[in-house]
This record gives C-alpha cells, structure tokens and sequence, in this order.
C-alpha cells in the first residue's frame, strides 16, 4: 500500500512521514494524477446543464489527493530534500505542468465553466461564491482560453521561448555570479572584517586549493565585505563585479534577453486584449492598475526623497571628515552607513543576543497570539515529522476546540534550502459540513545550540520569526468553505500584510517584556536598548526606501509600456534611474541584466508590492497603537476580516471592512521618520 494514496489513519490526518518513502513519490503523483484527470473528465462531460455547484465548486475540490501530494513532496523538496527527491523533482515538474494546461486548454470544460459565468447575475452567490466564479474564469480566460486556434498557438509558442528565455536569463546571472573571485593573500587587505566572515573567507579558498582568502559574489560573502573592509580599492573591484553581472559583452550577457523577455511580454498581453504586460498582471491585484502603481511610487517618491537627500549628504560629510573622501560612490555606502550607525546607536547584535533565546521568542510569538486572538499551543510527540528537529503543536482555541496542527523547523542542515519560509500541508476548508482544519508550517534557519549556549537569534532574526509566525496565523485562523481561497491565497500585494504587520510587535516595550530575557539571568532587557532597537529601525530610511522606488520605478518601465522601441538597455535604466539617483553612476554596471526578480521570478509588474504591504502593515498597526497593542476589539476585527477570510472577497473590501478607510502611505511616513 503506497502511504500517500489511502487516507491518513493518524492523529488529526496528519502526514505519515515515517511510512513515507522516496520510491513512493513518482507512483502516487502518477496515480494521484490519473484519479484527477478522471475528476475532471466527470465535470467536462457531464450530462446535467452547468450549474455553480456541479462545476465550479466540483472543480475546486477537483484533485485533493493530488494537492495533498504535491504538498508534501514539495515542502520536502525545499526543506529536507537529497538526491533523490531533485531527480523525482525533475521528473514530476513536467507531469504537472502538462496536467494543467489539459485542464486550462479543455474546451469542453471552459465552456461549461463560461455558461456558469455568463449567467452570474442570475445566480444568487455570496460573496465567496463570487470570487471563486470569477477566479475560475479568469483562470481559463487569462491564459487563452477565448482565443481562436491561430492565437492560442502563437500564445503557446510565446510561453515556450519565454520560459525558455526565463530559464537562460538565471543560468547567466549564477554562472556570472561563480565566474568572479576576489583572491587575498596579504592579510594587511582583510582590516575592518568580522572574524566569521575572514574565517569563511579562508574556508572558501581552501575548497578551491588556494592559500589565503576568497571572497566571491554569494550574499553571505559579498555584502560583509562592502560593509566592513576598509580596503576601498578592493571594495570597488568588488561592488563593479557584482553590478557589471551578465553586462560584460561575453556569451553570458543578459542584455537581448532582457529586450526580448520584455518585448514577448508586450506581445503576449495584447494578444489577450491588455494594452501591456503590467495591465495583465494589475488585473489580479490590490493596485489594480499600471497609472495607480505609477501613482503610489511617485508619491512616495516625492515624500521620501528629501529625506533621503539630507541622510546621502551627512554621510558624505561623515566620509569626508572620517577619511577625506571627496566624493561618495556606491562602493562606500554601506561601509560609511554602518560606520555612522555604530557611532550613533552603539548597538549591535552581540549585545542584543543574549535577550534573544529561540525557545523565549516563540513562546513570545505564541503569547501575542494568545492576547491578540485567544490562541493557545500545546507541543506534541505524537505527532509524525519529517526530521527530529521540527517541533509539533496542537493549537486551539478558548474552547479548547483544534485550530490548526502547527509545524516549526529552525535550524539549518543540508538537504534544506537558505532562508526562511511559511507553507502548509493542507489548507483549511469545510466539505459535508466538517471544517477541515489545516497543518501549516514555518521553516527558518537560525543558529543552532552548541553544548555551552541555546540557540541566541540576532534582532533581524527575531522579526523574520515574527514574519514568518504571522504568515502562519494567516493560514492557520482560515475559516473559508473553498481551499484555493483559503489563508494565504489572497492578492501577490495582500498577502505580506499579516506578516509584516506581526513584525511590528517586536518593537514594543509591552510585548518585548513577555518574551526578551537575558537567557542566564532571567533580566528583561534594558530600556535603553528597546529605544535603541526603534530608533536604529528608521536610520537613513529615505535612502532605502529611494533605492526600493528605484526598483519598482524599473520594473514599471519595461512593463507598463510599450517597450519595443528600445534599444539601448543602459541608456534605458538611466532614464528610469534618474528621479531616485543619488551616487554617481557606474558605466559598467547595469541593473536590469540580473533583476532576477522581474526577468526570472514572478515579481514583473510587482516589485511595487513590498512598498506596497508596508503601507497596509503600518496603517493597520497604527489602529492598534490608537486603541492598545492588545486591543482585543481591533484584533477581533483583523482576525474577522483578514486572517480567517483568505481571498473570499477583494482585499480592499476586507481591509476597508477592518480599518473603516483605505490605507493612506502617511502612517508608513511617519514610522519611517519621513514626515
């Protein structure tokens, strides 16, 4: 018996992980597969006339054996994954991918799907309902299923090359990224570095059978050494290096690519009747529109800037005085910032540690939640888990009823991914009248305990467990009857606004008292470090909120417009640039050639959203700071109108419905200390 294919006999149907093998995998999606396919046959070709229930609500809950699967296999394949799990990987993704263009390109289904639509107004929906009607169409309609023959095949062959294209665009932008090393073997060259950072540094070039130290383009290696070494010439080898990646005129130059993944989205959206790819993309999300987008960076542009002129200048002049540096380039920025925090604040992570126990701070989150929302989380052993490190929780409510089962892994071993991330292993839903309840997990990496000292997080570790942890009540406070509108499945815009709004709790005194203790003397910590910690939160928060406009700025050049007539990429990124520019520029470097995020991620037309989730997140904790953090009416109303709603209804709708008015940037101004 494959363990994937039966129903779970464990507690609260949880998965089996012990009885799960590897070989198991490839046999349960194919049959999970075939056992949907069927499903979806039955729908297509039934006899009755199409009605809301036979169609839609039958598709929705269409394939949960397959969901199920999938959901446990791919949260293995981030979290503890091998050989093995990669290869199945590579075998499954193609089999899913197939499976869901049949269910998108199936016309006998779309036209089933179309008369229930066509026929909405006559239909008495509730707002669920709705939604899920009209995200089932748009679901078929947006990926082509209106077109005639002729378009549908030139939209397939638009897909393949971008994918394609996609594909080469990461591969370029890595291979460039290993290509670079910078090789030291004068230890004069390493002052100003952490001894983590050099130790790294002499692992590294060990690995490559070379004395001495390397340092390469990888984050963990790079952003240490523009922020600490105080070798200015070896700082601009490397700051050119890393903004010159796949804009070097070799074979792996991003530069046609980037013009044509651009000019293929153009072309791909008027084929579907938008006027650009950004026009496509806004339909599904809060800012709805390309010209709202533009709008909402501008005006934050207009407020920020100032700000952010006034911070580039005083740190000009504290490089000039520190140094006698006559002109700031963008190879001093962070090393000068983190200079002039230091001399400011006199604050840094060692002595903020030992407040910061692992086991404290989520007994800490868990302690908010039970304020805020009547939460209660009772570990577990008898709970199956997929590696001895993940805790489990039971969660209930005042009631003592089951809220959610609760997953927790943070500690980092090979086999998973860097990072931290919120997932589930089955969403919330109500079928035959039983509220399903859904198992959501969180997964970070943070230091492990050694034999003398327990895990002891950083403060920007602290908020990412926050962050994390509120993305989870989202998924785990779900109370939808649909589970593709359950927890997290809300707007690409909406959905940061339970975890950034959680991160907010962190800086308040109130809150940090229940949880931040000195882990050998039980002390709370001191005062002045809390108003350290916030007032450090908004230092030179014009400049970092520039460089954020800059990106979306980028982004909605090459998508919210006609891009064909462009030829020159750099040319191009100077115009888009020139509102936010600070530094001088750098003729090697370019941005747009490893912008990953829009040319390989899913963020094109979206790079707004993180600016975008900090004005939901700041006027939301806004309300709370007027009413009291542990206000239980305001957080009954955010609990009713945001975390257990998922994607029922229009974010705007729900946010409106909690705050009484759209959100304004002003809080998120204020809080960054621009106003």
């Amino acid at each position: 018996m494959n363990p994937l294919l039966s129903k779970f006999s464990t507690k609260h149907d949880t998965a089996p992980f012990s009885k799960i093998k590897n070989e198991d995998f490839l046999p349960a999606f194919s049959e999970s597969i075939a056992r949907a396919k069927t499903e979806i046959d039955q729908i297509a070709h039934n006899p009755e006339p199409p009605t809301f229930e036979n169609t839609i609500e039958a598709l929705s809950f269409a394939g949960d054996t397959l969901d199920r699967v999938s959901n446990i296999f791919f949260n293995l394949h981030s979290a503890e994954t091998n050989d093995e799990i990669q290869k199945i990987a590579q075998e499954v993704s193609p089999m899913l991918s197939e499976f869901s263009n049949d269910i998108r390109l199936n016309p006998e289904l779309f036209a089933r799907v179309k008369a229930v639509y066509d026929n909405r107004s006559n239909l008495d929906l509730s707002p669920e309902q709705t939604t899920l009607l009209d995200k089932k169409y748009k679901g078929f309609a947006r990926n082509g299923a209106n077109l005639p023959d002729d378009k549908k095949e030139k939209l397939r062959e638009i897909d393949k090359e971008l994918s394609k294209l996609s594909l080469e665009f990461g591969e370029n932008v890595l291979e460039e990224t290993h290509d670079f090393e910078l090789h030291i073997t004068d230890a004069n060259d390493l002052a100003g570095l952490p001894e983590g950072i050099v130790e790294a540094a002499k692992e590294e070039a060990k690995s490559r059978e070379k004395d001495g130290w390397v340092f390469t383009l990888d984050y963990p290696s790079y952003i240490p050494f523009v922020t600490y070494a105080d070798n200015r010439e070896l700082r601009k080898r490397m700051a050119i290096a890393n903004g010159a990646k796949a804009f070097r005129g070799n074979p792996r130059d991003n530069r046609e690519i980037v013009l044509k993944i651009a000019k293929l989205r153009h072309e791909r959206a008027q084929l579907l009747g938008y006027d650009t790819h950004a026009h496509f993309v806004l339909e599904e999300r809060m800012a709805e529109s390309p010209a709202k987008v533009k709008a909402f960076l501008q005006d934050l542009l207009e407020k920020a800037k100032p700000a952010a002129e006034r911070e580039f200048a005083e740190l000009e002049q504290f490089a000039k005085d520190l140094d006698g540096i006559d002109r700031l380039e963008k190879w001093d920025g962070a090393y000068y910032s983190e200079k002039l925090k230091q001399e400011r604040f006199n604050l840094d992570d060692e002595k903020l540690k030992p407040y910061f126990k692992l086991e404290n701070v989520l007994e800490g989150a868990f302690t908010v939640a039970n304020k805020l929302f009547g939460l209660t989380f009772h570990e577990t052993n008898d709970i199956d888990k997929y590696h001895e490190d993940v805790m489990t929780y039971e969660v209930k409510d005042l009631t003592g009823k089951l809220v959610a089962v609760f997953y927790a892994d943070f500690f980092p071993r090979k086999g998973k991914r860097n990072g931290a991330w919120m997932t589930s292993f089955k969403s919330q839903y109500i079928i035959g009248g039983s509220n399903e309840r859904p198992h959501v997990s969180i997964v970070c990496n943070f230091t492990k305990p050694t034999e003398t000292k327990p895990s002891l997080l950083t403060f920007n570790e602290v908020t990412t467990l926050f962050h994390e942890f509120g993305h989870a009540l989202h998924g785990m406070l779900a109370d939808t009857t649909y589970p593709n509108l359950s927890g997290t499945s809300v707007y690409w815009d909406f959905v940061e606004l339970p975890s950034q709004i959680f991160e907010n709790w962190c800086y308040e005194p109130e809150a940090l008292a229940l949880f931040a203790k000195h882990y050998q003397t039980g002390e709370i910590i001191p005062t002045e470090y809390i108003t350290k910690i916030k007032e450090s939160a908004s230092f030179q928060e014009g400049m970092a909120t520039l460089r954020q406009l800059s990106f979306g700025l980028l982004d909605m050049g090459w998508h919210g417009q006609d891009p064909t007539a462009i030829a020159d990429l750099k040319a191009f990124e100077d115009e888009q640039f020139a509102p936010t520019k600070l530094y001088p520029d750098v003729a090697e470097n370019a941005m747009s050639t490893a912008f990953s995020h829009i040319f390989q991620g899913g963020y094109s037309s979206g790079y707004y959203s993180y600016k975008w989730a900090e004005v939901l997140d700041a006027d939301a904790f806004e309300y709370f700071q007027q009413n009291g953090i542990f206000n239980s009416e305001v957080a009954t109303k955010f609990k009713e109108n945001i975390l257990s709603k998922g994607g029922t209804e229009h974010p705007m709708v729900l946010y409106k419905r909690f705050r009484g008015k759209e959100p304004k940037p002003d809080a998120l101004l204020r809080r960054a200390g621009l106003l």
